[in-house]
């Protein structure tokens, strides 16, 4: 069965109307968590998410070691198996999109690069990556995989537990942290941090340029898969609003820009994405 043969009479009616409204425009794409769920990575938002009651902040990482020991002994052990998840469908469906000329780019709020391994190039990825490591002291970056064989010859004994719960953030919750030693930079012995965006710190400014460009582009926004409650998102939305472009929405849940949308479709990323990529690819 094919995923968009789930979806019912009334959701396909909607479908078709948003393929007539996409048809023949360069559409930029905003992702969010919704859209790696079916790949087994877990939102923050929505039905079954789990949520954290202590995220890590970028001023608690600079300040406490403690905390950094904490997130790095946990990142690592979520990160061997955050690189497991495979692209979805809905992933797919925007990549096969792009190749037809449908897609422009895709800005996309998640970290964990299954836009790129699904084969869409024009990707900016709005709050980082957990695949490269930076030095906050001498700006080198670092390619994960050597993080981690850095990290586990400092520390031999860690080992990647069975039956991993991985957290919204691709971490897991480590029992105890004694004795673990934080790889620092090779280049400057400096403090090491994952590429992404941490809660209260802001994305670049160079990065965010990059995806207003994939919004000035384009000639409608498609979002998918995010509630919009990061700011980053509205303000992306925000760029479409002001040139008046088509705006459509594709999530489980209601997001804050509903209001907005020339027309919202409520359901799975996959299952939809697919359709539309049938409709217009």
């Amino acid at each position: 069965m094919q995923l968009s043969d789930t979806i019912d009479d009334d959701t396909r009616t909607r479908i078709d109307h948003v393929a007539e409204l996409l048809r023949g425009r360069r559409v930029a794409v905003l992702t969010g968590a919704g859209i790696s769920t079916d790949s087994g990575i877990p939102a923050y938002r929505g039905v079954g998410a789990r949520t954290r009651a202590n995220p890590m902040t970028i001023q608690t990482y600079l300040a406490d070691e403690s905390a950094r020991r904490r997130y790095w002994l946990g990142g690592h052990l979520g990160w061997l198996a955050f690189t497991a998840p495979e692209p979805n469908e809905g992933h797919v469906a925007l990549a096969r999109m792009e190749r037809a000329g449908v897609v422009s780019g895709v800005v996309t709020q998640n970290v964990d690069g299954l836009h790129l391994r699904a084969g869409s190039s024009r990707v900016v990825e709005i709050h980082g990556t957990m695949h490269r490591t930076l030095c906050l002291d001498c700006g080198q970056v670092f390619d994960r995989r050597a993080i981690a064989d850095q990290l586990e010859a400092l520390n031999p004994w860690v080992r990647k537990p069975e039956n991993i719960e991985l957290n919204p953030d691709g971490d897991v919750t480590p029992e105890n942290t004694e004795g673990f030693v934080i790889p620092p930079c090779t280049v400057c012995g400096g403090m090491l941090k994952p590429e992404v965006v941490f809660f209260g710190e802001f994305v670049p400014a160079v990065r965010f340029r990059s995806a207003e460009s994939v919004v000035t582009a384009a000639d409608a926004l498609l979002v998918a898969g995010t509630s919009l409650t990061v700011n980053s998102g509205i303000r992306i939305i925000e760029r479409a609003r002001r040139r008046g472009i088509p705006l459509v929405i594709v999530n489980r849940e209601p997001t804050r820009a509903d209001a907005w949308a020339d027309a919202v479709l409520a359901g799975g990323t996959s299952p939809v994405l697919s359709a539309l990529a049938g409709a217009l690819a």
